[in-house]
């Protein structure tokens, strides 16, 4: 059990790295608190960063995003709405169980058990999850990969299943958990996108219902994205003994990053007096340059495009606005660890077995 907690604590320790800049210090949110010894959560300071998480608890479950939940809570005001985005729920439940563990007191473990089954609740018949729950008109109802939300529900859940720092939980939910998860790995299979009879990657959202892709904001339109489907191949990866299918699907996708891959060009910031900051964000010709990748490529040419507010496609980074074009992440090296590192071993493992 000892060498389990262990790893718990470096998974949170990686996803707090995911997610902070320096180290863990108080007030960013309960990451920030995820790599202390067990015997932390046993004293006063965990007990008050979890009484404060407690009361940012929805009645339905989940907690809010872009707050620091481990601060104390102003005393009015009406709930907040809860969501998985931004890695909103997971943390919040992880420290909850990790002060379970420490204190046995019943007030975590039910805490605990209710924001579980609110994402357990969330999963579509489909088996995927939206943004948030209840789902609403928008796209936030969709299948949500954009910024990893439905990635990190199912490495969440994985881990309630198996991990024995949440022996604690309900035989049943654990049971449930695994079924869960299998069934997102069922609903990533289905809506990564065919193009031509070959498959590529996913796009940041996906129909509910039918799988297709979807838009978002009306610069996130349907594509095949450069950035989401990284941590989707990921999670494949990380499948024991996975079947033919899902070896074919991260082989395509690898192939996909291979074919969409950028070279010879970086973005970089220059001066420019005439814009409303004094500098602007261009993509330059740059002789060995790192790989790039769009954020967004068309499904059927797989060029990639870029959109300011009003949703109409451009070609060039240059021919977008100055706000979209200096706020908004529209390439990254987002598979270049994947593609050259963690896929060669993957492969290797797969010939292992």
């Amino acid at each position: 059990m000892k060498k389990t907690k262990r790893r718990l604590r470096s998974l949170a320790g990686i996803i707090a790295s995911l997610i902070l800049t320096g180290t863990a210090d108080a007030g960013k949110g309960p990451a920030a608190y995820l790599d202390r010894p067990d015997s932390w959560f046993s004293g006063a300071e965990a007990k008050t960063i979890a009484s404060h998480i407690l009361s940012y608890q929805s009645p339905l479950g989940g907690w809010p995003k872009n707050v620091d939940t481990a601060k104390e809570r102003a005393k009015s005001g009406a709930p907040l709405p809860p969501t998985f985005d931004n890695r909103a729920t997971m943390n919040e439940l992880r420290f909850l169980a990790r002060s379970y563990g420490a204190t046995h007191d019943e007030t975590y473990r039910s805490a605990f058990e209710r924001g579980l089954i609110y994402i357990l609740k969330a999963q579509y018949p489909t088996g995927g999850w939206p943004q948030s729950y209840p789902p609403d008109g928008q796209y936030h109802r969709y299948i949500t990969f954009n910024d990893d939300a439905m990635v990190n529900l199912m490495n969440f859940i994985r881990e309630v299943a198996t991990d024995e720092c949440y022996a604690f939980v309900k035989a049943e939910q654990r049971v449930e958990a695994r079924q869960k998860f299998d069934r997102g790995v069922e609903c990533i299979l289905k809506c990564q996108i065919s193009v031509n009879g070959k498959l590529t990657v996913w796009c940041a959202q996906h129909d509910e219902l039918d799988y297709r892709p979807r838009p978002a904001r009306a610069f996130e339109l349907a594509s095949l994205s450069g950035s989401e489907s990284v941590g989707i191949v990921r999670l494949l990866m990380s499948l024991n003994h996975p079947d033919a299918k899902t070896v074919a699907a991260v082989k395509s996708a690898v192939a996909w990053f291979e074919a969409a891959k950028i070279t010879g060009h970086q973005v970089v910031e220059v001066a420019d007096e005439k814009s409303p900051k004094g500098k602007d964000r261009r993509l330059v010709e740059t002789a060995n340059a790192e790989p790039l990748w769009a954020r967004f490529y068309e499904i059927e040419s797989n060029r990639p495009f870029f959109c300011d507010r009003d949703g109409v496609v451009k070609y060039q980074l240059s021919e977008i606005g100055y706000e979209r074009r200096n706020g908004y992440a529209w390439f990254g090296n987002w598979p270049q660890k994947l593609v050259e590192k963690e896929y060669p071993a993957w492969l290797r493992r797969l010939a292992g077995s």
